[in-house]
């Protein structure tokens, strides 16, 4: 390739054709951030600043005049192999390597990490990782969720498009791994596990039970027929099951209250319902 030089002459060496390297694969692996594998750099179209991604960036801006890239505004990058600044494209216009071995036009992203199983949504509207073989696009919930979960979950209406309900970081184009919950909605299974770490078994959004809890109910089940409660504590209440969202007159107990419809424990305290006591709509208190 005429005219083409490196940044030193090993590189250029190594480039020629010596060794199995071709030029497209020199410094593969080798160059990037905590982020991501690259061989270049974008230049922000905000700032005109010099930064290896657009999360080094954001993170960069974040304590002070902060500030995010939209990827699909990148429009100059930089090798970091030649230092040669220029639009846009997979192959340096200089030294011939590839910037980055997965390559999009529409997200303008780069990575050489292509083991993450790269692919770009077009519903979506950006790249996500996984496999696009063992990914679909749901369009309701608008996101794309794994195979396993096509016609087998709750799809809840831009379900991915909000902040995780832990940490209140946008889990649309999070880097972290994300849980769908049974009722449809949706967090960081980071967020999820320490959720659970911490006795907390129902969504922060709705309050459905977000694990399997036979078991659990059952425990809840014995413990109760073995603590017989004193006939002073002995009548009736009203509870709300926040997993089928049906009302149920049961016995009180201070353990915990059991839905009559679908046996879940989840419920909270309520008052009589309107069509039966004539009154307004029931207030509810959990009991859970």
């Amino acid at each position: 390739m005429g005219g083409t030089h490196f940044a030193d002459d090993d590189l250029a060496h190594e480039a020629t054709g010596d060794g199995d390297v071709g030029r497209r694969d020199v410094g593969k692996m080798e160059h990037g951030c905590e982020h991501y594998r690259r061989r270049c750099k974008i230049v922000a179209p905000c700032c005109k600043e010099v930064f290896p991604c657009r999360h080094c960036h954001n993170d960069a801006t974040a304590l002070g005049d902060r500030h995010n890239i939209c990827r699909q505004d990148v429009e100059k990058v930089v090798c970091v192999l030649c230092d040669t600044e220029q639009p846009v494209s997979q192959v340096c216009v200089r030294c011939g390597v590839n910037m980055g071995e997965y390559f999009c036009d529409v997200c303008k992203f780069y990575d050489d990490d292509t083991e993450k199983g790269q692919y770009h949504c077009h519903d979506c509207g950006i790249c996500r990782v996984g496999g696009k073989e063992n990914y679909f696009h749901c369009a309701k919930c608008g996101s794309c969720y794994a195979v396993a979960l096509r016609d087998n979950h709750q799809c809840v209406e831009d379900s991915m498009r909000q902040n995780c309900p832990i940490c209140y970081e946008y889990l649309f184009d999070s880097l972290k791994g994300t849980r769908v919950l049974n009722c449809g909605h949706t967090m960081h299974m980071d967020c999820f596990a320490e959720m659970v770490d911490h006795n907390k078994y129902t969504c922060p959004i709705c309050s459905k039970t977000a694990l399997d809890m036979t078991v659990h109910w059952g425990m809840l089940d014995q413990e109760i027929e073995a603590t017989i409660m004193p006939p002073v504590y002995r009548y009736k209440v009203w509870v709300l099951c926040n997993d089928c969202n049906k009302v149920s007159e049961v016995d009180f107990h201070v353990i915990g209250h059991k839905c009559s419809h679908c046996n879940s424990y989840n419920t909270r305290s309520t008052s009589r319902p309107a069509d039966l006591s004539g009154s307004s709509s029931p207030s509810t208190t959990d009991s859970s």
